[in-house]
């Protein structure tokens, strides 16, 4: 793992204002530092991102959250802590993932605890569907890994049949580091003895 980074002078925002929506993003224009790149899709309150971008100084990570009320935590965290490796964009993430983020850009795609949607009529609004895998393949890298966590038993097992049905996909090992990185939901109920179930899948290369 990288060496944690030390803090910079705050940024005036980490929240992108888009000039546009009809076209990919420039990453050039989010980060002074080219470098590996990871997206967390449903960003939520920042915790697992801003701590994940403060360990990991040599790759870039790109929140994406749609509820202005949430993003503005990380924003105003990684501002205090001073990250440089870290952007943020409020946009619905169907939307960014089919339009606006570059084909073959992302090392990696971070998906924790998305909305379960757990009555049958809504299951169909889960961000994890059978379109799912089609987009991830668009967005990373050959070799990047879709990470995966839910508390949800149900759509972890609709997960799993997701991935388990794309032969462009490998599921691999969930690194223990990146384990290690809890988001404040998780630990509360991981607190009253509710399990995370993970899961991490890498794109195939060959």
């Amino acid at each position: 793992m990288d060496m944690v980074t030390e803090p910079q002078p705050p940024r005036a925002s980490l929240l992108h204002e888009f000039r546009t929506i009809l076209q990919p993003l420039t990453l050039a224009e989010h980060f002074p530092t080219p470098q590996p790149l990871e997206v967390e899709l449903g960003a939520g309150d920042g915790s697992f991102l801003v701590e994940w971008a403060q360990r990991n100084p040599g790759r870039n990570l790109l929140g994406v959250e749609r509820l202005l009320g949430r993003i503005r935590k990380p924003d105003k965290r990684g501002r205090r802590a001073g990250l440089t490796n870290l952007n943020l964009v409020r946009i619905e993430i169907g939307y960014f993932l089919e339009y606006l983020l570059p084909p073959a850009s992302t090392d990696a795609l971070h998906v924790y605890f998305p909305d379960p949607w757990p009555k049958v009529k809504h299951a169909r609004h889960r961000l994890i569907n059978e379109r799912f895998t089609a987009l991830a393949r668009r967005a990373l890298k050959p070799g990047g890994v879709v990470h995966l966590r839910t508390d949800h038993l149900d759509y972890f097992a609709q997960m799993l049949a997701v991935f388990r049905a794309d032969a462009a996909f490998a599921e691999v090992e969930t690194p223990a580091e990146l384990a290690a990185v809890t988001t404040d939901f998780e630990r509360e109920f991981n607190g009253q003895g509710i399990p995370t179930n993970r899961s991490s899948w890498r794109l195939r290369n060959d």
